[in-house]
């Protein structure tokens, strides 16, 4: 059983069906349904649950679930938790007979159950953000749950929302003259990450750090995502989106947001979501615009050999953006968000440089190292804290080391699920603050593209970089002295055991 008291919630001891759109796809496979795995076996499901699969792939039930069984753990419940997977073929996500065919049957299956209390419905849509509009439409005409009988309806929407301005205008015109936000979870997952989560309370339930989080003590702000692979054979897909979509737009805006916000009345109770996201709103609010000069743009040596990548693409596979946040808080921070792909490493993380230490150079009469705070998203989820103390023995000169919690070693006893399954949880409780409003994409979407216009013109070519470096050089330098790397310390985590 989870750490998490569930008892008292009125929809875990009502009915609840779960309805994936886009069964089919490796989404749905790869996350949503190991995700409702979980759930199901940590007992956070009510009783009366049914899963169903919609697509336009012919299947049967059992042909459903042996897809599914793949990417599911070899544990003894599986097969129970595959009984409860059903699946429906469609002609398409805007056909109304085909969703009325799956309305009746989830309404029929719910009644079968003989239970008297209501079936609540969830809907992920698993599909590309093209068909976003039609398939909502056709969920809120022919396959809501019964509003009358206290049942709710929630519908789950996975990025990209929209690739700039204008498409995200269109998309969301739709969705809000459909749903309400109450009706909408728009998922981020690295909001469901452990260590995004643990900024709520490691900045407000710490005292000390809540005096030091300003332009005061803070240097600089660096979020960071890298991976060692390229698109591999994706590359078709992703150069119509490009690094700034895929990842900084989305993922590591939304994680500066909640470095930056201000402390929201309440992270709990029936308001703390639009309290939180009211917060996050005011910090996009003063960003301003970006453009070129305002980042550092890469393309790794080889990206143009991928199936789909036109030989003269300018996608960027690397981008490192410096913004500011003009307010009283955080004026003349830069906060440096940097991702890509084909790098030196897997890795994303937080990091927190603070300023020197006043005069310490002088009593010490060597530069002293800059303080950091980092907080490891992964791999290995970790927080620590770079400081300084004595080298050893009879030497006076100042060493770096950590102050640290290593998640994996510290809290082993405890379940530490993924994100999604956090954030599916989080569906089914009515949590809305770790997703995101529309308010929320709007400005975000507002701040990124004139940057992406420009790039689509070819106002800035991509730096082409080895694959395996940490990105294009000039990185160092449009950095600068906004953070100083200690090129002595190495996190003792890293460092692999000899053998």
């Amino acid at each position: 059983m989870a750490n998490v008291n569930l008892k008292d919630e009125k929809w875990i001891n009502e009915g609840l069906s779960v309805i994936v759109i886009g069964a089919s796809g490796d989404l749905a496979k790869k996350k949503t349904y190991p995700s409702l795995f979980q759930l199901y076996k940590m007992k956070l499901l009510p009783e009366s649950t049914i899963i169903w699969g919609y697509a336009r792939s012919a299947m049967t039930n059992d042909e459903l679930r042996q897809k599914i069984k793949e990417y599911l753990p070899a544990d003894k419940e599986v097969s129970s938790f595959l009984s409860l997977c059903m699946y429906k073929k469609g002609k398409g996500y805007g056909d109304a007979s085909s969703f009325e065919d799956l309305g009746r049957s989830i309404t029929e299956l719910e009644r079968k159950s003989g239970k008297k209390f209501a079936f609540n419905r969830m809907f992920y849509l698993a599909i590309p953000p093209n068909v976003f509009g039609d398939a909502a439409v056709m969920i809120k005409v022919l396959a809501m749950a019964d509003e009358k009988e206290g049942a709710w309806t929630r519908i789950v929407i996975e990025k990209p929302f929209g690739r700039d301005t204008e498409s995200f205008n269109e998309l969301n015109s739709v969705l809000s003259k459909t749903f309400s936000e109450s009706h909408l979870f728009r998922i981020d997952h690295y909001l469901g990450k452990e260590m995004v989560q643990n900024l709520e309370m490691l900045r407000f339930g710490n005292r000390f750090f809540e005096r030091l989080w300003s332009h005061n003590d803070i240097q600089s702000v660096i979020l960071t995502f890298k991976e060692p692979f390229g698109t591999e054979g994706r590359g078709g897909y992703f150069d119509k989106f490009g690094i700034i979509r895929d990842v900084i737009q989305n993922h590591l805006l939304q994680v500066l947001t909640l470095v930056a916000m201000e402390p929201p009345p309440r992270f709990h109770g029936p308001d703390a979501g639009d309290l939180v996201r009211d917060a996050k709103v005011q910090v996009l609010k003063a960003i301003s615009v970006l453009t070129v000069d305002d980042c550092v743009l890469g393309q790794y040596e080889g990206y143009t050999d991928d199936d789909g990548v036109p030989d003269d693409s300018v996608t960027p596979t690397f981008a490192c953006v410096k913004m500011f946040v003009n307010n009283p808080r955080w004026h003349g921070v830069p906060f440096i968000l940097k991702a890509g792909k084909a790098l030196n490493e897997k890795k994303a993380e937080i990091r927190i440089q603070f300023k020197e230490a006043p005069a310490a150079a002088f009593m010490f009469g060597v530069d002293v190292p800059r303080n950091e705070l980092v907080l490891r998203m992964q791999p290995n989820e970790a927080i620590y804290m770079k400081t300084n103390v004595k080298s050893p023995g009879f030497s006076n000169e100042p060493i770096q080391s950590e102050l640290e919690v290593n998640y994996n070693t510290r809290f082993k006893e405890n379940i530490n699920p993924d994100a999604y399954t956090r954030l599916i949880l989080d569906v089914l409780r009515g949590n809305h603050a770790a997703f995101v409003r529309a308010d929320e994409l709007k400005v975000s979407w507002e701040i990124f593209t004139p940057l992406l216009k420009a790039l689509e013109n070819r106002e800035s070519p991509p730096i082409i970089y080895m694959q395996g470096s940490r990105g294009p050089a000039e990185v160092d330098k449009f950095i600068g002295d906004d953070y100083k790397r200690n090129k002595g310390y190495v996190y003792e985590s890293e460092v692999k055991p000899k053998l």
